[in-house]
């Protein structure tokens, strides 16, 4: 049996729409192994029980599928099982965790069953922004840290990883909104086609600045790094409340703060006191008559993992070319 820890994602944080992401430290936890029988089986617990138990509609055993398919390798009946942490349709990159850990635990699998390479970090990246469609969630939870990524037609996915400031926490708060049908495709249908160049130099400064600021250390800047007009202001109509939210979390000592990936979370970077600005944030919620809870979790500098065993864990960032 193999067993992959995978971390939570916010994407965007900000002004880097599709291109920006961190990784926070909660996770989820994936075991597979090959049965003897030839049939699959899946177990959730946590976030998604009783809902991703069948294998078409599980990302996990998608994912793994395409590995099994690029090795040449038929596994001889699987067991999946998922201990699920991240909440799932939250804006905490519950579907890259998906797609990391079954991609991660099948080249795994197949390395300890094979004695061979399998695949390297970088094809496994491919593979995962191929099924996400873009890479800023995907990345941060395969890798950790900070993220900048992009698509090149020619390269593939091109990115950058910066570890995350010392001492800089998350606060995730969650809103008791739906958002009607496939969120992921409901909140970019609210977005325009077409920007003013004013909005658009706004946030090239500004992601410019989020990066320069996040490899130096300077979380002072962080406040005015994190504004956004390209897809926040859009956003918000399907997260009542969001604009109190974001000016309670800058009162109680926020550092910075930004829809998480593509909402409902708001999520707030903080060096001090978690606690005022999470109950800030949730009493804006609550104002604006939605019921809130909140998260507080430091910023993940590992991403996925192959956990060997108690207390031994390989990284998968800090790996050869191909992992062992």
């Amino acid at each position: 049996m193999v067993r992959v820890s995978v971390p939570a994602t916010s994407a965007n944080l900000g002004p880097g729409f599709d291109t920006l992401g961190v990784a926070l430290e909660l996770r989820n936890v994936i075991e597979m192994d090959e049965t003897g029988i030839d049939d699959v089986v899946i177990e959730v617990e946590g976030a998604g029980a009783g809902a991703l138990e069948d294998p078409g509609r599980n990302m996990v055993y998608q994912a793994a599928r395409l590995v099994f398919q690029r090795l040449g390798y038929e596994p001889n009946g699987l067991l999946i099982r998922e201990k699920v942490a991240i909440p799932v349709a939250r804006g905490m990159g519950s579907s890259a965790a998906a797609i990391v850990g079954g991609l991660v635990a099948a080249n795994a699998l197949v390395q300890k069953r094979t004695g061979g390479p399998g695949l390297d970090r970088e094809e496994l990246l491919r593979m995962a922004v191929a099924i996400e469609g873009h890479p800023d969630n995907v990345t941060p939870a395969l890798l950790g840290g900070f993220t900048v990524s992009c698509m090149d037609p020619d390269r593939g996915p091109l990115y950058l990883r910066f570890p995350p400031p010392r001492g800089l926490r998350a606060v995730v708060v969650m809103p008791e909104v739906q958002i009607k049908g496939r969120k992921t495709e409901q909140s970019r249908g609210v977005l325009p086609a077409q920007v003013s160049l004013r909005d658009a130099v706004y946030n090239l400064n500004r992601t410019a600045l989020l990066v320069a600021a996040v490899a130096q250390g300077r979380t002072d800047l962080l406040r005015v790094a994190m504004q956004d007009r390209l897809h926040q202001p859009y956003r918000a109509a399907l997260v009542p409340g969001m604009r109190s939210v974001f000016e309670a979390a800058l009162s109680a000592g926020a550092l910075g703060v930004a829809l998480s990936g593509a909402g409902p979370s708001v999520i707030a970077l903080v060096a001090e006191s978690a606690e005022p600005v999470a109950l800030a944030m949730e009493a804006a919620f609550q104002w604006a008559g939605s019921n809130a809870r909140s998260l507080t979790m430091d910023l993940a500098r590992e991403g996925a993992r192959v956990l060997s065993g108690p207390g031994r864990e390989q990284d998968m960032l800090d790996r050869p070319p191909h992992w062992g």
